[in-house]
């Protein structure tokens, strides 16, 4: 019985990581394919920024203990790790790494978002869930069905 039991567990954790991996990874992509304009223009119905100058705006609200130029770099260097990080999560490659690069993105997004907006914005958008899973995500030894299975 114990045996099935541990059987049952390790199936649920490789599903568990697998669907993680995979949420992540669209979940990056689409943010990043708002900003592009890919979901729509400005303005559209369930787009939230639609074009990069949107986007640009919104980061520097967040950041605005920054300069306008450094913070259009942030947003180029956070725009450029979701995409990073979404396809090693989305193929299995580096996954600790890209698991908790996300961690650490999510939680300066849900920390700017805090001081910028107020506690609730973080919370309504799961921000902090968002940082909680893909540190559990992080803490998982072996990810089956990914690249980094293969050694």
């Amino acid at each position: 019985m114990h045996e099935i039991i541990n059987d049952m567990n390790t199936n649920s954790i490789h599903f568990s990581q697998l669907f993680l991996r995979l949420a992540f990874a669209v979940t990056l992509l689409s943010a990043v394919a708002d900003r592009l304009g890919i979901w729509g223009p400005h303005g559209t119905q369930n787009v939230s920024w639609g074009d990069w100058e949107h986007f640009l705006a919104y980061s520097n609200k967040l950041n605005f203990y920054v300069s306008p130029g450094l913070g259009n770099i942030m947003a180029i260097v956070a725009t450029t790790l979701e995409v990073i990080f979404a396809v090693l999560l989305l193929i299995g490659y580096k996954t600790k790494l890209a698991a908790w690069g996300t961690c650490v993105l999510m939680v300066i997004f849900a920390l700017s978002m805090t001081v910028a907006m107020g506690v609730q914005p973080p919370l309504s958008y799961s921000v902090w869930t968002s940082a909680g899973a893909a540190a559990l995500l992080g803490s998982i030894n072996t990810y089956k069905w990914s690249i980094d299975n293969l050694k």
